[in-house]
């Protein structure tokens, strides 16, 4: 699930997911001590792996933006369409930085409001107000997917 994480943060680059992954679990293995039990250990280590993430961003450019977009591609079943899986692309990178980082936690990895918002070391209030916005702009932004589908159901 770590490497899962970092591969949506660094847009499918296996091989520096791979790379932050490594780098997650020495320094997760280093600090072992340092975990208290506060939360799951998963938890803990979705953390560490996401400041990796950060530090190693920061070192690459100062200006590199857009690196914790991910996408939802994942989420759209293999045999979705094509254009299905482009339009949530496109839909995510019209949403913004801190939405795009908080989806990716909370609906991909499955983490609560409160684990992301350890993760992220952002106030759980402003998780779910970046959840929300960002959901409610995905459905304004998907609506025509959504009709469409409803009418293939017969609803």
């Amino acid at each position: 699930m770590v490497r899962a994480q970092l591969r949506r943060l660094t847009h499918g680059d296996n091989a520096e997911a791979d790379d932050l992954a490594q780098e997650t679990f020495l320094l997760a293995w280093r600090k072992l001590h340092q975990f208290r039990g506060d939360s799951r250990f998963s938890t803990w280590l979705y953390r560490i792996a996401y400041a990796c993430f950060l530090q190693a961003r920061r070192k690459r450019s100062p200006d590199a933006g857009g690196a914790d977009s991910g996408t939802l591609e994942q989420q759209a079943s293999p045999r979705a369409p094509a254009e299905l899986r482009l339009d949530i692309d496109r839909a995510m990178d019209r949403l913004s930085a801190p939405e795009r980082t908080v989806l990716a936690h909370v609906v991909q990895l499955g983490l609560s409001h409160d684990e992301a918002a350890y993760v992220l070391a952002m106030p759980l209030g402003t998780v779910k107000s970046h959840a929300k916005r960002g959901k409610d702009k995905l459905r304004a932004l998907l609506a025509d997917w959504q009709t469409s589908s409803q009418e293939e159901r017969g609803l």
